[in-house]
């Protein structure tokens, strides 16, 4: 399935806007003032709060315009690049250094694990383009889904209901639904028994 674009920044940002095109932000004013109010709260609010306390942390993504399920448990210092283009269902977790980087919408089914220091990666450039503009794509991870620690999942990469990425494993093509992946790439070493 071809991946399809959903920001491009070309669209977005004017070419007057720096001579260098590499100089050039690639999300508007309004997205990067949103961005910085964010950081703040994380810093503050999200990352010094205590472990057990997932119910606060969900309210602070709300509060940024996450649509979160019930149950969800993102760990202190698990980030979130965006909150207001992440949607969760009931019972997903993020562990400690977990990053979603979304300047895309990106969905976590239910009961979905984004193991410690897991990175879910919404956006990459255009290297063939001389402005060099970034491209971000909209993504799901699959209910019952687990991205293992330290593994990634490149951008546009949709992650199939109970596909499991195995650590450190990078996937850079959809992972099948009740598939183990392993490897950089990664690649399906064996079905996974459905769980439900």
């Amino acid at each position: 399935m071809p991946r399809e674009i959903h920001y491009n920044a070309a669209d977005h940002i004017s070419a007057a806007s720096a001579e260098d095109p590499y100089l050039r932000p690639a999300f508007t004013l309004g997205n990067r003032v949103g961005r910085l109010l964010w950081n703040i709260c994380w810093a503050i609010f999200y990352r010094l709060s205590p472990r057990p306390f997932h119910a606060w942390r969900a309210m602070l993504l709300r509060l940024f315009g996450a649509r979160m399920g019930p149950n969800c448990h993102f760990y202190p210092s698990s980030r979130v690049w965006a909150p207001w283009n992440l949607t969760c269902e009931d019972q997903v977790t993020a562990g400690d250094g977990a990053e979603i980087y979304n300047p895309a919408p990106i969905r976590l089914g239910s009961h979905a694990i984004l193991s410690q220091n897991a990175y879910l990666c919404g956006a990459t450039h255009d290297f063939d383009d001389p402005a060099f503009p970034l491209l971000a794509y909209a993504m799901q991870i699959g209910p019952y889904a687990w991205i293992c620690a330290r593994a990634c999942v490149a951008p546009g990469v949709q992650v199939g209901e109970g596909a499991v990425l195995g650590l450190a494993s990078v996937a850079t093509r959809d992972l099948e639904p009740w598939s183990v992946y392993g490897g950089s790439p990664a690649t399906k070493v064996k079905e996974r028994q459905r769980i439900h």
